[in-house]
């Protein structure tokens, strides 16, 4: 029983460091509230964390806040940035579908993984993350006729879309025809199980929206580019002529 009671302690303090380590500022009771416990036990941990050598200020008076200094790391997440980033990503994807399986857990999760983040990496997360859109179901027509992109193809796609890079790629239309293009991809968007890529077309100087599984081939072409906003796409949004 003590080890267990020693080991949801160690589990609360780490959430609770991770809490912390929001931009926002936190109150005792807040943090009692979140993590199911009383306020007497969270100024508890606090104490320990404090001579654990963890900066954490507090403002005087009731209902005065507390906080863990933005510049430290909780560090404890084995993941490479990029790993962390995408699963970040994936969670945040998952959330705003709304699906009712699996998303007890997930805003737990995503405190940890941002905390492991310095100020500057949450902020470029962040940016990513409002690249990243959400429309409804496709239609059957368009699922009966998708297909896995090659993995080379998606790694490719998924570090020039992060890196704000151009893209060569080859495309097949649903008639067949086929092309080769130059694309600078702005967005991606996904209309479940599809995805888009929203994209400015260097080769015909237009936005244009490309089906992912339509892309055969994919190669980085090493030149950056400045985003657009997402007004700029909007009347190819608007058509939306997304099965081709």
């Amino acid at each position: 029983m003590a080890r267990t009671k020693s080991i949801d302690r160690i589990r609360r303090l780490e959430l609770l460091a991770a809490q912390l380590k929001q931009d926002e500022i936190c109150t005792v009771r807040g943090l009692a509230s979140e993590l199911g416990v009383s306020a007497r036990t969270v100024s508890r941990d606090l104490l320990v964390m404090r001579e654990q050598g963890l900066p954490i200020d507090a403002d005087r008076g009731r209902g005065g806040g507390v906080r863990l200094d933005r510049n430290w790391g909780v560090g404890r997440l084995n993941l490479a940035y990029g790993d962390a980033v995408d699963l970040l990503i994936s969670i945040d994807v998952a959330e705003k579908m709304g699906s009712p399986l699996f998303l007890a857990n997930l805003a737990s999760v995503r405190r940890q993984l941002i905390a492991s983040f310095s100020p500057e990496k949450r902020a470029r997360v962040k940016r990513l993350k409002s690249r990243i859109l959400i429309g409804g179901t496709a239609s059957t027509f368009v699922q009966a006729g998708i297909a896995s992109p090659a993995k080379p193809l998606v790694q490719a796609l998924h570090q020039a879309f992060i890196d704000q890079e151009t893209l060569d790629i080859h495309y097949q239309r649903e008639d067949g025809a086929r092309s080769e293009r130059r694309i600078e991809p702005h967005y991606l968007l996904l209309k479940y199980p599809v995805w888009y890529v929203i994209a400015f077309d260097r080769l015909r100087d237009a936005p244009r929206i490309f089906r992912c599984d339509r892309m055969s081939a994919a190669r980085r072409a090493d030149k950056p580019f400045r985003l657009l906003p997402k007004a700029f796409f909007a009347p190819s949004l608007q058509a939306d002529d997304l099965a081709l």
